[in-house]
């Protein structure tokens, strides 16, 4: 995988665009740290590319809230209620 920085996305995107045909995919930093990932869409697939992006993304979501909570501890159904109620009242 090649890393660029948004530097060289804005000076040299030829080379961005050759490698992110031959490699599939390629990192963008800002400040040195990744911050975008380009991926080459085979032909008709968009679509399934976009909802296997989102599966991942929400996965991600899903475990970081599981670790959260297994550190923090988990709610009582009381409690659970309780944020329930709060919510709905706009509390």
């Amino acid at each position: 995988m090649n890393f660029y920085t948004v530097r060289d996305l804005r000076n040299t995107p030829k080379s961005i665009w050759d490698n992110l045909s031959s490699d599939g995919e390629v990192v963008i930093t800002n400040n040195g740290k990744p911050t975008a990932i380009m991926i080459n869409i085979a032909d008709g697939s968009f679509e399934e590319t976009i909802k296997a992006i989102r599966q991942a993304k929400a996965m991600i979501a899903f475990n970081s809230m599981r670790q959260k909570a297994s550190t923090n501890g988990y709610m009582t159904d009381e409690e659970i209620e309780a944020e329930i109620l709060a919510a709905r009242q706009g509390v």
